[in-house]
Protein backbone atom coordinates (compact mmCIF):
# COMPACT_ATOMS: atom_id res chain seq x y z
CA UNK A 1 0.00 0.00 0.00
CA UNK A 2 2.78 2.78 1.31
CA UNK A 3 4.49 1.71 -1.90
CA UNK A 4 1.67 2.07 -4.35
CA UNK A 5 1.20 5.77 -3.03
CA UNK A 6 5.08 6.49 -2.85
CA UNK A 7 5.27 5.50 -6.52
CA UNK A 8 2.24 7.33 -7.24
CA UNK A 9 3.52 10.66 -5.84
CA UNK A 10 6.94 9.78 -7.63
CA UNK A 11 4.66 9.64 -11.35
CA UNK A 12 3.08 12.92 -10.34
CA UNK A 13 6.09 14.56 -9.22
CA UNK A 14 7.59 14.06 -12.45
CA UNK A 15 4.88 15.26 -14.23
CA UNK A 16 4.77 18.19 -12.41
CA UNK A 17 8.16 18.97 -13.04
CA UNK A 18 7.79 18.54 -16.92
CA UNK A 19 4.88 20.28 -17.29
CA UNK A 20 6.72 23.23 -15.06
CA UNK A 21 10.08 23.01 -17.83
CA UNK A 22 7.34 22.85 -20.88
CA UNK A 23 5.91 26.42 -19.23
CA UNK A 24 9.50 27.94 -18.65
CA UNK A 25 9.79 27.12 -22.52
CA UNK A 26 6.58 29.06 -23.79
CA UNK A 27 7.73 31.63 -21.33
CA UNK A 28 11.22 32.24 -22.98
CA UNK A 29 9.40 31.70 -26.62
CA UNK A 30 6.58 34.51 -25.68
CA UNK A 31 9.19 36.59 -24.33
CA UNK A 32 11.24 36.06 -27.86
CA UNK A 33 8.81 38.03 -29.74
CA UNK A 34 8.44 41.45 -29.37
CA UNK A 35 5.35 43.05 -28.51
CA UNK A 36 3.30 39.73 -26.49
CA UNK A 37 0.18 39.56 -24.92
CA UNK A 38 1.12 40.82 -20.69
CA UNK A 39 -2.10 39.31 -19.70
CA UNK A 40 -1.11 35.80 -21.18
CA UNK A 41 2.75 36.20 -19.66
CA UNK A 42 1.01 36.89 -16.49
CA UNK A 43 -1.30 33.84 -16.59
CA UNK A 44 1.52 31.62 -17.71
CA UNK A 45 3.62 32.74 -14.45
CA UNK A 46 0.62 32.43 -12.37
CA UNK A 47 0.68 28.78 -13.51
CA UNK A 48 3.93 27.98 -13.34
CA UNK A 49 3.91 29.39 -9.40
CA UNK A 50 0.82 27.01 -9.07
CA UNK A 51 3.16 24.34 -10.44
CA UNK A 52 5.94 24.92 -7.97
CA UNK A 53 3.92 25.06 -4.89
CA UNK A 54 2.37 21.91 -6.03
CA UNK A 55 5.99 20.09 -7.11
CA UNK A 56 7.00 21.64 -2.86
CA UNK A 57 3.63 19.71 -1.41
CA UNK A 58 4.45 16.02 -3.39
CA UNK A 59 8.11 16.52 -2.29
CA UNK A 60 7.01 17.27 1.31
CA UNK A 61 5.02 13.82 0.97
CA UNK A 62 7.93 11.96 -0.36
CA UNK A 63 10.71 13.15 1.88
CA UNK A 64 8.38 14.56 4.93
CA UNK A 65 10.68 16.46 7.63
CA UNK A 66 10.75 14.57 10.92
CA UNK A 67 11.33 16.26 14.37
CA UNK A 68 13.18 13.55 16.59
Amino acid sequence: MIDDETERLRLRLTELKQEHRDLDDVIARLLERAPFDQLQMQRLKKKKLSLKDEISYVESKLHPDIIA
